[in-house]
C-alpha cells in the first residue's frame, strides 16, 4: 500500500513538472522560431530598400514612361550564387521574369507582399526524384507616380530558419527529458521520506490492534464460559437473572466475533500469517458450507440450494481442460479454512437480508476466458431486500454499514465480513463483484483462477 502510494506520488511530481517544462519549452520555440522569422524579413525588407536606391530609371520624355536599365541597374550581381545568399528576381509590369539570380526560373506567380511568406518548390534532380525547396519571400512592386514599372522578389533560403529550430527542438527534448527524470527520482525520494513517519504511525496502529485483539480473546472467552456453565448448572437457580445472563452470552459472543475479524484483518495486514495452500475441492467446500447454513435457512423458511454446473463457460481451451484433469474439476490451489470463511460470510449475509420464502441459490461453473487459465466462478443469487447502488462502492471498506434500517433491526454484523471476504478473495488473487437490484434481490459473483492449481501440479 505504501509503495503504491509513494510511486503515485514520484509519478505525479514527474508528470506535473513534464507538463509545466512541456508548456515553457513550448513557448521557448515559438519565441525563438517567430524571432528567427522576423529577422529573415527585416534583411529581406532591407534587400529591398537598398536594391530599390540603387536601381538606374530611364524616361521616355516624349511619352513620359519610365523603364530600368537592367544591366546598369544589377551588373554588379553575380549570375551564380551560394544557398545561403539572397536571391533577387526583377519582373515586368506584366509579371515577365526579365532578370534573376537563380539557376532556372522557380514559376511562382508575382504578387506583392511585403509581410513575408513562405514558399515551397519541388525541383526534380537527374534520378527523378524531387529535391524540395523552401523559401522565404517578399515581393515589393516598384512605381513612380502611378506608374509601376516592375517588380522586385527577393528569396533568401528557408533553411536559416529550420536548421537552428530543429536543434533547438531537439536540445530542449533532451533537456526536458532530464529534467523529468530528475524530478522523478527526486519525488520517489521525497515521497518515501514524507510516507515514513505516515508508515510508522501505520504499523503501530496496526501491531496495536492486534496485541488488543490477542489480548481481549482470553477475558472474553473466560465471561463466555462462566455464563455459559451458569445456565447449564441445573442446580442453580437463576430466576430472574437467566434472560439477563442470556444476553450476556449473546453479547460476549458478538464481541468474540468482532474481537477474531480484528485480529485477523490485523495479522493480514501485517503479513504474520500466510495461507497454508493446497488442494482444495471448491465443490465439496461450498456444500459443507451450505450443509452448516441449511439450519439458518430453515429457521427463516429459505430455500437455499446448491447448484454445481458442469458445463464449460466462456470461451477459449475448455475442451482441452476437461479431458486432461476431469477430477480436478472443480479444485483449485488455495487455503481451506479462509476460503470456508470466505463463502460462510457471504452465504450468512444472503440469509440474514432475505425475507422469509424467499430463496438464495449458489452457483458453481468453471469458465475461461480466451487467451488465460481457467477460472471457478461462484454465484450467490438471493431474493433478499437488495443494496442502494450508492452504497455498492462502499461494502467492501471496514466497519462500513448501509442504513441500519434496511435489516428491519437484524443487523448484528461489525462491518467486517466484507473486508474480510475481499482481503481472502485478494489472497487467492481472486475477485467479488457485487449486483443488486432494490427489493428485487442481490447477486455476488466470486471469480478465483485456476492458475494456481496449473502451476503447482506442473
Amino acid at each position: 500500500m505504501f509503495q503504491t502510494t509513494r510511486r503515485r506520488l514520484a509519478i505525479w511530481y514527474a508528470a506535473v513538472t513534464a507538463v509545466l517544462l512541456l508548456l515553457f519549452a513550448t513557448g521557448v520555440y515559438l519565441y525563438v522560431r517567430s524571432t528567427l522569422i522576423e529577422r529573415v524579413d527585416d534583411t529581406l525588407n532591407h534587400v529591398v530598400e537598398v536594391v530599390e536606391r540603387s536601381l538606374v530609371i530611364e524616361s521616355n520624355t516624349t511619352e513620359k514612361k519610365f523603364r530600368i536599365n537592367l544591366e546598369a541597374s544589377f551588373r554588379d550581381n553575380a549570375d551564380t550564387v551560394d544557398d545561403d545568399r539572397i536571391d533577387l528576381e526583377w519582373f515586368s509590369p506584366n509579371g515577365e521574369l526579365l532578370w534573376s539570380t537563380f539557376s532556372e526560373p522557380l514559376n511562382i506567380p508575382i504578387h506583392a507582399n511585403r509581410t513575408g511568406e513562405t514558399v515551397r518548390i519541388e525541383k526534380k534532380t537527374d534520378t527523378n526524384t524531387p529535391n524540395i525547396i523552401l523559401l522565404r519571400q517578399i515581393t515589393e512592386r516598384v512605381e513612380i507616380g502611378r506608374q509601376v514599372i516592375g517588380y522586385l522578389r527577393v528569396s533568401h533560403p528557408w533553411f536559416e530558419v529550420t536548421k537552428p529550430s530543429r536543434q533547438l527542438i531537439l536540445d530542449l527534448s533532451l533537456g526536458t527529458s532530464f529534467m523529468v527524470i530528475c524530478v522523478a527520482a527526486i519525488g520517489w525520494f521525497l515521497s518515501g521520506l514524507a510516507m515514513e513517519p505516515v508508515r510508522e504511525s501505520y504499523q503501530s496502529l496496526k501491531q496495536f490492534t492486534s496485541d488488543a485483539s490477542h489480548e481481549l480473546r482470553s477475558p472474553i472467552a473466560m465471561i463466555q464460559t462462566n455464563v455459559q456453565v451458569a445456565l447449564a448448572d441445573p442446580e442453580l437457580e437463576l430466576g430472574t437473572h437467566q434472560q439477563q445472563l442470556k444476553v450476556i452470552e449473546r453479547l460476549t459472543k458478538r464481541l468474540g466475533h468482532l474481537v477474531d475479524d480484528l485480529l485477523f484483518l490485523a495479522r493480514q495486514d501485517s503479513g504474520i500469517v500466510q495461507p497454508r495452500f493446497a488442494t482444495c475441492p471448491l465443490d465439496a467446500l461450498l456444500m459443507e458450507v451450505v450443509e452448516e447454513q441449511q439450519l439458518v435457512a430453515q429457521e427463516k423458511n429459505i430455500e437455499l440450494s446448491l447448484d454445481l454446473k458442469t458445463e464449460i463457460g466462456g470461451s477459449g481451451m475448455g475442451k482441452k481442460y476437461l479431458e486432461e484433469a476431469e477430477e480436478d474439476f472443480f479444485s483449485l490451489l488455495g487455503d481451506w479454512d479462509q476460503l470456508a470463511r470466505l463463502f460462510t460470510n457471504l452465504i450468512g449475509n444472503a440469509l440474514q437480508y432475505t425475507p422469509t420464502k424467499g430463496t438464495v441459490n449458489i452457483e458453481l461453473q468453471r469458465i475461461f476466458r480466451r487467451g488465460s487459465f481457467p477460472q471457478l466462478q461462484v454465484k450467490i443469487i438471493d431474493t433478499g431486500i437488495g443494496i442502494p447502488e450508492d452504497a455498492l462502492p462502499h461494502l467492501f471498506d471496514r466497519f462500513y454499514r448501509v442504513d441500519p434500517a434496511r435489516s428491519r433491526g437484524t443487523v448484528t454484523g461489525s462491518g467486517l465480513g466484507l473486508a474480510i471476504a475481499a482481503a481472502i478473495a485478494q489472497n487467492h488473487d481472486g475477485s467479488i463483484r457485487i449486483d443488486s437490484i432494490i427489493n428485487q434481490g442481490t447477486t455476488i459473483t466470486v471469480t478465483l483462477p485456476q492458475q494456481r492449481l496449473e502451476t503447482f501440479n506442473s
